[in-house]
């Protein structure tokens, strides 16, 4: 029973480790890197989802996060920097964070766009001092049929999430209980 538990806490130790090194890692960038990661991330958006650009010229706002890393071993989180655009230009910046325990084990980075398709719902989260998806927003993460222009879709929620990575957008993932929050660079 000792060397069980001996072998679990080193487990989570190990865990910890990991996941707050790769947090720190990602905490470095600066506004000038984050503004050039956003621009490569709007472009390959506007190359994966058909109608992506016009569907991007109806945004009040758009959140976007270039690359998030997701590690677990038994404990497991997310981290990732961004920054939301209004007309074109960055407005604020800002991070995301949450974690899990249970079974898992890996490591994968992708990327979200999030899209603010009301005033509303942009200015509520602007006014947030932490926001929740799923909580103080709901958020559809967008899902449909390859090659389907993404402006056929009729979004019922204010705001439209789009995860993908290198091979495409990424289907089943949930960002609920994603903590995010505003940072100064």
């Amino acid at each position: 029973m000792v060397t069980n538990m001996r072998a679990f806490m080193t487990v989570l130790l190990v865990s910890s480790l990991a996941l707050f090194s790769i947090s720190r890692g990602a905490v470095a960038a600066g506004a000038e890197e984050i503004n050039t990661k956003v621009d490569t991330t709007l472009e390959e958006f506007k190359k994966q989802v058909p109608g992506g650009a016009e569907f991007l010229g109806k945004a009040k706002g758009t959140l976007v996060f270039p690359t998030i890393t997701k590690a677990g071993l038994v404990i497991g989180g997310e981290f990732g920097e961004g920054a939301l655009r209004v007309g074109g230009k960055t407005a604020d910046y800002f991070n995301i964070a949450s974690a899990s325990f249970g079974f898992q084990i890996g490591a994968q980075q992708y990327s979200i766009v999030m899209v603010f398709l009301n005033d509303e719902a942009l200015e509520k989260f602007r006014n947030s001092k932490g926001w929740e998806a799923g909580v103080d927003g709901s958020v559809a993460v967008a899902e449909w049929g390859a090659g389907d222009d993404i402006n056929t879709k009729n979004f019922k929620d204010p705001i439209v999430a789009f995860v993908f990575g290198n091979k495409g957008l990424m289907a089943g993932v949930s960002i609920e209980g994603s903590k995010i929050t505003k940072i100064e660079k």
